[in-house]
Protein backbone atom coordinates (compact mmCIF):
# COMPACT_ATOMS: atom_id res chain seq x y z
CA UNK A 1 0.00 0.00 0.00
CA UNK A 2 1.57 3.83 -0.63
CA UNK A 3 2.15 6.18 1.84
CA UNK A 4 0.29 9.10 2.08
CA UNK A 5 2.58 11.39 1.33
CA UNK A 6 2.72 9.88 -2.77
CA UNK A 7 -1.08 9.55 -3.24
CA UNK A 8 -1.67 13.26 -1.44
CA UNK A 9 1.50 15.74 -0.98
CA UNK A 10 -0.70 18.28 -2.09
CA UNK A 11 -2.40 18.00 1.22
CA UNK A 12 1.06 18.41 3.02
CA UNK A 13 2.04 20.87 0.91
CA UNK A 14 -0.92 22.87 2.87
CA UNK A 15 -0.54 21.39 6.39
CA UNK A 16 3.51 22.96 5.71
CA UNK A 17 1.96 26.61 4.80
CA UNK A 18 0.08 26.42 8.43
CA UNK A 19 1.61 24.51 10.54
CA UNK A 20 5.22 25.12 12.22
CA UNK A 21 7.94 22.59 11.93
CA UNK A 22 7.48 20.68 14.68
CA UNK A 23 3.80 20.55 14.85
CA UNK A 24 4.02 19.44 11.13
CA UNK A 25 6.72 16.46 11.80
CA UNK A 26 3.92 15.28 14.32
CA UNK A 27 1.16 15.84 11.77
CA UNK A 28 3.20 13.90 9.11
CA UNK A 29 3.21 10.73 11.26
CA UNK A 30 -0.12 10.86 13.04
CA UNK A 31 -1.72 11.59 10.20
CA UNK A 32 -0.03 8.63 7.84
CA UNK A 33 -1.08 6.34 10.63
CA UNK A 34 -4.47 7.32 10.34
CA UNK A 35 -5.05 7.37 7.05
CA UNK A 36 -3.41 3.73 6.49
CA UNK A 37 -6.40 2.58 9.00
CA UNK A 38 -8.38 4.58 7.40
CA UNK A 39 -8.26 2.59 3.84
CA UNK A 40 -7.84 -0.61 5.76
CA UNK A 41 -9.99 -1.61 8.58
CA UNK A 42 -12.26 1.67 8.54
CA UNK A 43 -13.00 1.47 4.96
CA UNK A 44 -14.06 -2.50 5.65
CA UNK A 45 -15.95 -1.55 8.33
CA UNK A 46 -17.90 1.44 6.58
CA UNK A 47 -19.06 -1.09 3.51
CA UNK A 48 -20.43 -3.17 6.28
CA UNK A 49 -22.37 -0.57 7.93
CA UNK A 50 -23.65 0.93 4.71
CA UNK A 51 -24.53 -2.68 3.27
CA UNK A 52 -25.54 -4.80 6.25
CA UNK A 53 -24.91 -2.92 9.54
CA UNK A 54 -27.14 -0.04 9.62
CA UNK A 55 -28.23 1.26 13.09
CA UNK A 56 -31.93 0.45 14.24
CA UNK A 57 -34.17 1.30 16.57
CA UNK A 58 -34.86 -0.48 19.76
CA UNK A 59 -38.10 1.39 20.35
CA UNK A 60 -39.21 -1.15 23.63
CA UNK A 61 -37.66 -3.61 25.65
CA UNK A 62 -39.07 -6.85 26.28
CA UNK A 63 -41.59 -5.53 29.37
CA UNK A 64 -42.93 -3.41 27.32
CA UNK A 65 -41.31 0.05 28.24
CA UNK A 66 -39.67 2.83 25.92
CA UNK A 67 -36.25 2.42 25.95
CA UNK A 68 -35.10 4.00 22.71
CA UNK A 69 -31.88 2.59 22.30
CA UNK A 70 -29.95 2.80 19.13
CA UNK A 71 -28.30 -0.90 18.07
CA UNK A 72 -25.10 -0.27 15.91
CA UNK A 73 -22.44 -2.87 14.70
CA UNK A 74 -19.25 -3.80 17.01
CA UNK A 75 -17.04 -2.59 13.65
CA UNK A 76 -18.61 0.95 13.64
CA UNK A 77 -18.26 1.32 17.84
CA UNK A 78 -14.54 0.14 17.45
CA UNK A 79 -14.46 3.02 14.49
CA UNK A 80 -16.01 5.16 16.97
CA UNK A 81 -13.68 4.38 19.93
CA UNK A 82 -10.39 4.51 17.31
CA UNK A 83 -11.10 7.80 16.09
CA UNK A 84 -11.80 10.03 19.04
CA UNK A 85 -8.83 8.83 20.43
CA UNK A 86 -6.54 10.43 17.76
CA UNK A 87 -7.97 13.95 19.15
CA UNK A 88 -10.08 14.73 16.14
CA UNK A 89 -11.72 16.59 18.72
CA UNK A 90 -9.99 16.56 22.04
CA UNK A 91 -6.73 17.96 20.41
CA UNK A 92 -8.58 21.12 19.80
CA UNK A 93 -9.67 21.57 23.21
CA UNK A 94 -6.42 20.56 25.30
CA UNK A 95 -3.05 19.18 25.05
CA UNK A 96 -1.44 16.98 22.72
CA UNK A 97 0.62 15.00 24.90
CA UNK A 98 3.15 14.13 22.17
CA UNK A 99 3.79 18.31 21.92
CA UNK A 100 2.96 19.49 25.28
CA UNK A 101 0.64 22.44 23.89
CA UNK A 102 -2.78 22.77 22.50
CA UNK A 103 -3.59 21.27 18.81
CA UNK A 104 -6.05 23.55 16.42
CA UNK A 105 -8.58 22.81 13.75
CA UNK A 106 -6.21 22.81 11.18
CA UNK A 107 -4.63 19.46 12.64
CA UNK A 108 -8.10 18.35 13.20
CA UNK A 109 -9.89 19.29 9.57
CA UNK A 110 -7.00 17.47 8.31
CA UNK A 111 -7.72 14.01 9.53
CA UNK A 112 -11.66 15.08 8.74
CA UNK A 113 -10.68 15.15 5.15
CA UNK A 114 -8.87 11.76 5.38
CA UNK A 115 -12.17 10.02 7.80
CA UNK A 116 -14.20 11.04 4.83
CA UNK A 117 -12.85 9.56 2.33
CA UNK A 118 -14.01 6.27 4.05
CA UNK A 119 -16.51 7.09 6.15
CA UNK A 120 -18.48 10.34 5.57
CA UNK A 121 -21.18 8.98 7.35
CA UNK A 122 -19.28 9.13 10.92
CA UNK A 123 -17.99 11.97 10.05
CA UNK A 124 -21.27 13.90 10.95
CA UNK A 125 -20.93 12.43 14.49
CA UNK A 126 -17.69 14.10 14.73
CA UNK A 127 -18.91 17.51 13.17
CA UNK A 128 -21.77 17.08 15.65
CA UNK A 129 -18.98 16.51 18.74
CA UNK A 130 -16.70 19.26 17.57
CA UNK A 131 -19.66 21.95 17.64
CA UNK A 132 -20.86 20.61 21.17
CA UNK A 133 -17.17 21.06 22.29
CA UNK A 134 -16.95 24.45 20.73
CA UNK A 135 -20.23 25.52 22.58
CA UNK A 136 -19.00 24.16 25.98
CA UNK A 137 -15.92 25.95 26.34
CA UNK A 138 -16.93 29.38 24.55
CA UNK A 139 -20.06 29.95 26.32
CA UNK A 140 -21.14 27.35 29.00
CA UNK A 141 -20.66 28.18 32.71
CA UNK A 142 -18.13 26.74 34.27
CA UNK A 143 -20.18 24.37 36.67
CA UNK A 144 -21.34 22.71 32.95
CA UNK A 145 -18.30 23.17 31.66
CA UNK A 146 -16.56 21.20 34.42
CA UNK A 147 -19.33 18.27 34.36
CA UNK A 148 -19.30 17.66 29.95
CA UNK A 149 -16.74 19.54 28.78
CA UNK A 150 -13.78 16.62 29.80
CA UNK A 151 -16.23 13.72 28.39
CA UNK A 152 -17.00 15.30 25.41
CA UNK A 153 -13.29 16.14 24.49
CA UNK A 154 -12.18 12.45 25.71
CA UNK A 155 -9.58 10.86 23.79
CA UNK A 156 -9.75 7.86 25.88
CA UNK A 157 -8.63 8.50 29.35
CA UNK A 158 -12.62 9.58 30.51
CA UNK A 159 -16.04 7.83 29.29
CA UNK A 160 -16.66 9.65 25.77
CA UNK A 161 -19.67 11.64 25.13
CA UNK A 162 -20.57 12.14 21.70
CA UNK A 163 -22.10 15.21 20.82
CA UNK A 164 -25.43 16.41 19.11
CA UNK A 165 -26.76 19.72 17.65
CA UNK A 166 -30.70 19.54 17.56
CA UNK A 167 -32.37 22.11 15.45
CA UNK A 168 -34.71 21.31 13.40
CA UNK A 169 -38.73 21.50 13.30
CA UNK A 170 -41.33 19.98 10.93
CA UNK A 171 -43.06 23.68 10.90
CA UNK A 172 -39.26 25.02 10.48
CA UNK A 173 -37.08 23.36 8.59
CA UNK A 174 -34.08 26.25 7.34
CA UNK A 175 -36.72 29.02 8.85
CA UNK A 176 -35.05 28.42 12.39
CA UNK A 177 -37.28 31.05 13.82
CA UNK A 178 -40.44 29.33 13.30
CA UNK A 179 -39.17 26.55 16.10
CA UNK A 180 -42.01 25.71 19.12
CA UNK A 181 -40.17 23.36 21.10
CA UNK A 182 -40.47 24.81 25.15
CA UNK A 183 -38.35 25.73 27.41
CA UNK A 184 -39.99 26.21 31.38
CA UNK A 185 -37.78 26.77 34.02
CA UNK A 186 -37.67 23.97 37.63
CA UNK A 187 -35.70 25.70 39.78
CA UNK A 188 -31.77 25.54 39.05
CA UNK A 189 -32.43 23.43 35.49
CA UNK A 190 -35.05 23.72 32.69
CA UNK A 191 -37.47 21.35 30.89
CA UNK A 192 -37.68 21.10 27.68
CA UNK A 193 -40.83 19.73 25.43
CA UNK A 194 -41.68 19.40 21.98
CA UNK A 195 -40.42 17.65 18.96
CA UNK A 196 -36.78 18.09 16.75
CA UNK A 197 -37.24 16.22 12.88
CA UNK A 198 -34.31 15.67 12.01
CA UNK A 199 -31.97 14.92 14.99
CA UNK A 200 -28.82 13.46 13.94
CA UNK A 201 -26.94 10.87 16.26
CA UNK A 202 -29.75 10.66 18.11
CA UNK A 203 -29.42 7.64 20.84
CA UNK A 204 -25.51 7.69 20.61
CA UNK A 205 -25.02 11.16 21.77
CA UNK A 206 -24.38 11.57 25.65
CA UNK A 207 -25.33 15.59 25.41
CA UNK A 208 -27.28 17.39 23.09
CA UNK A 209 -27.68 21.41 22.12
CA UNK A 210 -30.51 22.04 21.84
CA UNK A 211 -32.62 24.96 20.29
CA UNK A 212 -35.64 25.90 22.68
CA UNK A 213 -38.07 28.88 23.22
CA UNK A 214 -38.49 29.49 27.17
CA UNK A 215 -41.96 30.41 27.57
CA UNK A 216 -42.78 34.19 27.13
CA UNK A 217 -39.84 34.81 24.95
CA UNK A 218 -40.36 36.74 22.11
CA UNK A 219 -41.60 35.53 18.34
CA UNK A 220 -38.46 34.41 15.75
CA UNK A 221 -34.75 33.70 16.44
CA UNK A 222 -34.04 36.45 18.85
CA UNK A 223 -36.53 34.60 21.31
CA UNK A 224 -34.44 31.50 21.39
CA UNK A 225 -32.01 29.67 23.74
CA UNK A 226 -29.61 27.07 23.63
CA UNK A 227 -29.59 24.06 26.18
CA UNK A 228 -27.40 21.61 27.30
CA UNK A 229 -29.35 18.37 27.20
CA UNK A 230 -27.96 15.37 28.65
CA UNK A 231 -29.70 12.18 26.98
CA UNK A 232 -29.42 9.92 29.99
CA UNK A 233 -29.84 10.59 33.57
CA UNK A 234 -26.98 10.07 35.77
CA UNK A 235 -29.14 6.85 36.91
CA UNK A 236 -28.80 5.86 33.66
CA UNK A 237 -32.41 6.12 32.71
CA UNK A 238 -33.50 8.69 29.97
CA UNK A 239 -33.84 11.92 30.67
CA UNK A 240 -37.13 12.60 29.60
CA UNK A 241 -36.31 12.17 25.64
CA UNK A 242 -37.89 9.51 23.28
CA UNK A 243 -37.22 8.47 19.53
CA UNK A 244 -40.29 8.18 17.74
CA UNK A 245 -38.44 6.73 14.59
CA UNK A 246 -35.02 6.79 12.48
CA UNK A 247 -34.95 8.19 8.98
CA UNK A 248 -34.44 6.20 6.15
CA UNK A 249 -31.70 8.22 4.67
CA UNK A 250 -30.52 7.85 0.93
CA UNK A 251 -26.95 7.46 2.05
CA UNK A 252 -24.57 8.71 5.24
CA UNK A 253 -26.17 5.48 6.93
CA UNK A 254 -24.03 5.06 9.51
CA UNK A 255 -25.19 8.06 11.37
CA UNK A 256 -28.54 7.42 13.13
CA UNK A 257 -30.74 10.55 12.02
CA UNK A 258 -34.18 10.77 14.45
CA UNK A 259 -37.59 12.26 15.02
CA UNK A 260 -37.00 12.98 18.88
CA UNK A 261 -39.56 14.29 21.36
CA UNK A 262 -38.52 15.54 24.27
CA UNK A 263 -41.04 15.16 27.36
CA UNK A 264 -39.68 17.21 30.28
CA UNK A 265 -36.13 16.23 29.59
CA UNK A 266 -34.16 18.47 32.09
CA UNK A 267 -31.42 20.65 30.64
CA UNK A 268 -29.28 23.92 31.20
CA UNK A 269 -29.03 27.20 30.26
CA UNK A 270 -25.86 27.57 27.73
CA UNK A 271 -25.20 31.31 28.42
CA UNK A 272 -27.15 33.97 27.90
CA UNK A 273 -30.89 33.17 27.26
CA UNK A 274 -31.00 36.30 24.70
CA UNK A 275 -27.82 34.75 22.40
CA UNK A 276 -29.03 30.77 21.71
CA UNK A 277 -29.25 31.59 18.00
CA UNK A 278 -25.99 33.63 17.79
CA UNK A 279 -24.30 30.54 19.86
CA UNK A 280 -26.02 28.14 17.37
CA UNK A 281 -24.39 29.99 14.66
CA UNK A 282 -21.24 29.58 15.30
CA UNK A 283 -21.88 26.03 15.53
CA UNK A 284 -23.26 25.83 12.64
CA UNK A 285 -20.34 27.27 10.67
CA UNK A 286 -17.92 25.01 12.43
CA UNK A 287 -20.24 22.38 10.65
CA UNK A 288 -20.39 23.68 7.47
CA UNK A 289 -16.36 23.97 7.69
CA UNK A 290 -16.40 19.96 8.26
CA UNK A 291 -19.42 19.99 5.44
CA UNK A 292 -16.64 21.05 3.06
CA UNK A 293 -13.63 19.20 4.16
CA UNK A 294 -16.27 16.11 4.02
CA UNK A 295 -16.50 17.27 0.23
CA UNK A 296 -13.15 17.29 -0.78
CA UNK A 297 -12.48 14.06 1.36
CA UNK A 298 -15.11 12.51 -1.11
CA UNK A 299 -13.99 14.25 -4.28
CA UNK A 300 -10.35 13.05 -3.26
CA UNK A 301 -11.67 9.25 -2.92
CA UNK A 302 -13.55 9.65 -6.50
CA UNK A 303 -10.95 10.74 -7.95
CA UNK A 304 -8.34 7.81 -6.19
CA UNK A 305 -10.72 5.22 -7.83
CA UNK A 306 -11.29 6.39 -11.43
CA UNK A 307 -7.81 7.37 -11.85
CA UNK A 308 -6.88 3.73 -10.79
CA UNK A 309 -9.36 2.02 -12.95
CA UNK A 310 -8.35 4.22 -15.86
CA UNK A 311 -4.82 3.10 -14.79
CA UNK A 312 -5.48 -0.98 -15.06
CA UNK A 313 -8.86 -0.95 -17.30
CA UNK A 314 -7.89 -2.54 -20.97
CA UNK A 315 -10.91 -1.41 -23.78
CA UNK A 316 -9.88 -1.76 -27.48
CA UNK A 317 -6.89 -2.41 -26.81
CA UNK A 318 -5.31 0.00 -24.79
CA UNK A 319 -5.62 1.27 -21.37
CA UNK A 320 -8.33 4.11 -20.63
CA UNK A 321 -6.08 6.29 -19.36
CA UNK A 322 -4.35 5.97 -23.27
CA UNK A 323 -7.80 8.04 -24.47
CA UNK A 324 -7.59 11.57 -24.54
CA UNK A 325 -10.83 12.26 -23.17
CA UNK A 326 -10.07 10.39 -20.44
CA UNK A 327 -6.85 12.01 -19.99
CA UNK A 328 -8.69 15.51 -19.85
CA UNK A 329 -11.18 14.40 -17.17
CA UNK A 330 -8.88 12.49 -14.79
CA UNK A 331 -6.27 15.77 -15.16
CA UNK A 332 -9.48 18.25 -14.90
CA UNK A 333 -10.85 16.27 -11.77
CA UNK A 334 -7.04 16.60 -10.43
CA UNK A 335 -7.01 20.52 -11.21
CA UNK A 336 -10.43 21.24 -9.74
CA UNK A 337 -9.36 18.68 -6.53
CA UNK A 338 -5.65 20.58 -5.68
CA UNK A 339 -7.39 23.95 -6.02
CA UNK A 340 -10.38 23.56 -3.63
CA UNK A 341 -8.49 21.81 -0.68
CA UNK A 342 -6.07 24.57 -0.96
CA UNK A 343 -8.98 27.05 -0.69
CA UNK A 344 -9.92 25.03 2.26
CA UNK A 345 -6.81 25.28 4.21
CA UNK A 346 -6.77 28.95 3.80
CA UNK A 347 -9.52 28.78 4.97
CA UNK A 348 -9.05 26.68 8.19
CA UNK A 349 -6.01 28.29 8.88
CA UNK A 350 -8.49 31.97 9.00
CA UNK A 351 -11.16 30.21 10.41
CA UNK A 352 -8.99 28.51 13.61
CA UNK A 353 -7.70 32.15 14.69
CA UNK A 354 -11.29 33.78 14.41
CA UNK A 355 -12.68 30.68 16.04
CA UNK A 356 -10.33 30.10 19.19
CA UNK A 357 -10.12 33.36 20.18
CA UNK A 358 -13.46 34.81 19.05
CA UNK A 359 -13.01 38.02 21.53
CA UNK A 360 -10.34 39.03 19.32
CA UNK A 361 -11.51 38.98 15.98
CA UNK A 362 -12.84 42.17 14.46
CA UNK A 363 -16.54 42.35 12.86
CA UNK A 364 -15.07 42.55 9.37
CA UNK A 365 -12.59 39.26 10.33
CA UNK A 366 -15.76 37.88 11.32
CA UNK A 367 -17.63 38.72 8.32
CA UNK A 368 -15.03 37.50 6.34
CA UNK A 369 -14.74 34.44 7.89
CA UNK A 370 -18.51 33.61 7.19
CA UNK A 371 -18.27 34.81 3.89
CA UNK A 372 -15.24 32.24 2.73
CA UNK A 373 -17.42 29.35 5.30
CA UNK A 374 -20.93 30.40 2.82
CA UNK A 375 -18.69 30.09 -0.31
CA UNK A 376 -16.37 27.12 -0.51
CA UNK A 377 -19.67 24.91 1.84
CA UNK A 378 -21.57 25.31 -1.45
CA UNK A 379 -19.23 25.07 -3.86
CA UNK A 380 -17.31 21.87 -2.38
CA UNK A 381 -20.91 20.19 -1.88
CA UNK A 382 -21.97 20.16 -5.52
CA UNK A 383 -18.44 19.31 -6.68
CA UNK A 384 -18.64 16.25 -4.32
CA UNK A 385 -21.49 14.95 -6.33
CA UNK A 386 -19.89 16.16 -9.75
CA UNK A 387 -16.63 14.18 -8.59
CA UNK A 388 -18.79 11.01 -7.67
CA UNK A 389 -20.96 11.25 -10.88
CA UNK A 390 -17.16 11.19 -12.94
CA UNK A 391 -15.69 8.27 -11.17
CA UNK A 392 -19.25 5.92 -11.79
CA UNK A 393 -18.71 7.36 -15.51
CA UNK A 394 -15.43 6.13 -15.74
CA UNK A 395 -16.08 2.49 -14.20
CA UNK A 396 -18.94 2.15 -16.61
CA UNK A 397 -21.59 -0.55 -15.35
CA UNK A 398 -19.35 -1.28 -12.92
CA UNK A 399 -19.25 1.82 -11.28
CA UNK A 400 -23.17 1.73 -10.79
CA UNK A 401 -23.19 -1.72 -8.91
CA UNK A 402 -22.68 -1.89 -4.65
CA UNK A 403 -19.36 -4.15 -5.19
CA UNK A 404 -17.43 -0.68 -5.86
CA UNK A 405 -17.39 1.86 -4.00
CA UNK A 406 -18.88 4.82 -5.97
CA UNK A 407 -22.50 3.91 -5.58
CA UNK A 408 -21.56 5.22 -2.06
CA UNK A 409 -19.83 7.78 -2.63
CA UNK A 410 -22.52 9.52 -5.06
CA UNK A 411 -25.36 8.31 -1.59
CA UNK A 412 -23.06 10.12 0.85
CA UNK A 413 -21.96 13.28 -1.33
CA UNK A 414 -25.81 14.05 -1.82
CA UNK A 415 -26.35 14.87 1.47
CA UNK A 416 -23.48 17.40 1.63
CA UNK A 417 -25.16 20.11 -0.42
CA UNK A 418 -28.71 20.12 2.09
CA UNK A 419 -26.54 19.59 5.51
CA UNK A 420 -25.57 23.03 7.45
CA UNK A 421 -27.53 24.82 4.24
CA UNK A 422 -28.37 24.40 1.23
CA UNK A 423 -26.82 26.61 -1.77
CA UNK A 424 -30.52 28.85 -0.95
CA UNK A 425 -29.82 29.93 1.84
CA UNK A 426 -26.00 30.14 1.58
CA UNK A 427 -26.82 32.63 -1.23
CA UNK A 428 -28.84 34.81 1.21
CA UNK A 429 -26.29 34.17 3.69
CA UNK A 430 -24.01 36.36 1.11
CA UNK A 431 -26.74 38.74 1.02
CA UNK A 432 -26.81 39.79 4.35
CA UNK A 433 -23.16 39.76 4.75
CA UNK A 434 -23.11 42.11 1.88
CA UNK A 435 -25.82 44.25 3.50
CA UNK A 436 -24.85 44.28 7.01
CA UNK A 437 -21.61 44.37 6.43
CA UNK A 438 -20.45 45.56 3.31
CA UNK A 439 -18.20 42.55 2.93
CA UNK A 440 -18.19 43.04 -0.94
CA UNK A 441 -16.45 45.92 -0.62
CA UNK A 442 -13.48 43.51 1.03
CA UNK A 443 -13.64 41.34 -1.29
CA UNK A 444 -13.27 43.09 -3.81
CA UNK A 445 -10.09 44.83 -2.66
CA UNK A 446 -8.59 41.78 -1.32
CA UNK A 447 -9.12 40.03 -4.85
CA UNK A 448 -7.35 43.68 -6.84
CA UNK A 449 -4.51 43.15 -4.41
CA UNK A 450 -3.46 39.85 -4.94
CA UNK A 451 -3.76 39.90 -8.77
CA UNK A 452 -2.00 42.49 -8.97
CA UNK A 453 0.85 41.29 -6.49
CA UNK A 454 1.29 38.66 -8.92
CA UNK A 455 4.44 37.78 -10.85
CA UNK A 456 4.53 39.03 -14.45
CA UNK A 457 4.24 35.63 -16.26
CA UNK A 458 1.48 34.56 -13.61
CA UNK A 459 -0.68 37.11 -14.53
CA UNK A 460 -0.74 36.45 -17.88
CA UNK A 461 -3.32 34.04 -17.05
CA UNK A 462 -5.42 36.20 -15.28
CA UNK A 463 -7.02 38.26 -17.57
CA UNK A 464 -11.01 35.84 -17.81
CA UNK A 465 -10.10 36.64 -13.64
CA UNK A 466 -10.03 40.38 -14.20
CA UNK A 467 -12.85 40.41 -16.64
CA UNK A 468 -15.07 38.59 -13.96
CA UNK A 469 -13.91 40.72 -11.46
CA UNK A 470 -15.26 43.36 -13.68
CA UNK A 471 -18.15 42.02 -14.36
CA UNK A 472 -18.87 40.91 -10.43
CA UNK A 473 -18.30 44.47 -9.26
CA UNK A 474 -20.80 46.32 -12.27
CA UNK A 475 -23.54 43.72 -10.96
CA UNK A 476 -23.10 44.94 -7.45
CA UNK A 477 -23.29 48.36 -8.24
CA UNK A 478 -26.74 46.92 -10.66
CA UNK A 479 -28.49 44.87 -7.70
CA UNK A 480 -27.59 47.85 -5.03
CA UNK A 481 -30.94 49.43 -4.40
CA UNK A 482 -32.77 47.12 -6.21
CA UNK A 483 -36.16 45.31 -4.63
CA UNK A 484 -35.86 42.80 -2.56
CA UNK A 485 -37.22 40.12 -5.10
CA UNK A 486 -34.84 41.16 -7.05
CA UNK A 487 -31.81 41.06 -4.97
CA UNK A 488 -32.94 37.57 -3.72
CA UNK A 489 -32.93 36.51 -7.41
CA UNK A 490 -29.44 37.27 -8.01
CA UNK A 491 -28.16 36.04 -4.50
CA UNK A 492 -26.69 32.31 -5.40
CA UNK A 493 -25.29 34.10 -9.36
CA UNK A 494 -23.46 36.65 -6.89
CA UNK A 495 -22.06 34.48 -4.60
CA UNK A 496 -20.88 31.87 -7.09
CA UNK A 497 -19.45 34.77 -8.89
CA UNK A 498 -17.29 35.01 -5.57
CA UNK A 499 -16.45 31.70 -5.41
CA UNK A 500 -15.62 31.91 -8.80
CA UNK A 501 -13.01 34.66 -8.12
CA UNK A 502 -11.97 33.18 -4.59
CA UNK A 503 -11.17 30.03 -6.39
CA UNK A 504 -9.34 31.12 -9.58
CA UNK A 505 -6.96 33.44 -7.32
CA UNK A 506 -5.60 30.39 -5.08
CA UNK A 507 -5.20 28.73 -8.05
CA UNK A 508 -2.67 31.64 -9.26
CA UNK A 509 -1.11 32.20 -6.01
CA UNK A 510 0.36 28.68 -6.04
CA UNK A 511 1.18 29.11 -9.46
CA UNK A 512 4.23 30.39 -8.92
CA UNK A 513 5.19 27.33 -6.84
CA UNK A 514 5.85 24.91 -9.55
CA UNK A 515 5.65 24.69 -13.29
CA UNK A 516 3.02 21.85 -12.21
CA UNK A 517 1.43 23.95 -10.11
CA UNK A 518 1.03 26.50 -13.15
CA UNK A 519 -0.21 23.89 -15.41
CA UNK A 520 -2.78 23.08 -12.74
CA UNK A 521 -3.87 26.92 -12.40
CA UNK A 522 -4.14 27.10 -15.94
CA UNK A 523 -6.48 24.25 -15.78
CA UNK A 524 -8.66 25.57 -13.32
CA UNK A 525 -9.20 28.49 -14.88
CA UNK A 526 -10.05 26.77 -18.22
CA UNK A 527 -12.46 24.67 -15.97
CA UNK A 528 -14.15 28.16 -14.45
CA UNK A 529 -14.01 30.68 -17.01
CA UNK A 530 -14.41 28.15 -20.42
CA UNK A 531 -12.14 27.98 -23.20
CA UNK A 532 -12.19 27.84 -26.58
CA UNK A 533 -14.31 25.23 -28.55
CA UNK A 534 -11.01 24.17 -30.66
CA UNK A 535 -8.20 23.61 -27.86
CA UNK A 536 -4.93 23.39 -29.71
CA UNK A 537 -2.94 23.46 -26.48
CA UNK A 538 -4.55 20.34 -25.32
CA UNK A 539 -2.56 20.83 -21.99
CA UNK A 540 -4.31 18.07 -19.69
CA UNK A 541 -3.18 15.72 -22.68
CA UNK A 542 0.04 17.74 -23.01
CA UNK A 543 1.16 17.27 -19.52
CA UNK A 544 -0.55 14.03 -18.10
CA UNK A 545 1.88 12.42 -16.77
CA UNK A 546 2.99 15.01 -14.95
CA UNK A 547 -0.43 16.67 -13.55
CA UNK A 548 -0.98 12.37 -12.33
CA UNK A 549 2.31 12.08 -10.74
CA UNK A 550 2.66 15.29 -8.15
CA UNK A 551 6.24 14.27 -7.81
CA UNK A 552 7.37 14.12 -11.45
CA UNK A 553 9.31 16.68 -13.34
CA UNK A 554 7.30 19.09 -15.86
CA UNK A 555 9.27 18.83 -18.73
CA UNK A 556 7.82 22.27 -20.45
Amino acid sequence: MKQLREVDPNLFANLKKYLDKKFYAYAEEELEKFWQRCMTDIDRRAVHTDREGQPRLIKYDRFGNDISEIWVNEGYKQTVKETYETGIVGYVHKPIPALGRVGNYIYSYAQGYLLSQVEPGFYCPVTLTMATAYVLEHFADERIKAKYLPHVISTGEVELYEGATFLTERQGGSDVGANEVRAVLCGDHYEIYGEKYFASNAGMCGVALVLARIDGSEAGTKGLSLFLVPWRNDDGTLNGIHIRRLKDKLGVRAVPSAEVVFEGAKAYLIGDAKKGFYYMMGALNLSRVCNAVASIGIMKRALEEAKQYAVNRQAFGHTLTSYPMVKETLANLTARQEVQTSACFELISFFDRVMRTPGQASEQEKAWNRLLIALLKMRTAEEAIAFAHEAIEMHGGNGYIEDFVTPRLLRDAQVLTVWEGTANILGLEVLRLIRKYRVHETFIQTISEQLAALPGEIRAFATPVESGLNELIQSLKQLHGQREDVQTYHAKKIANRLCDLYLSVIALKEAGESERKQIIARLFLQHIWGCDLFDDEMISVRYFEAIMNETKKVEV
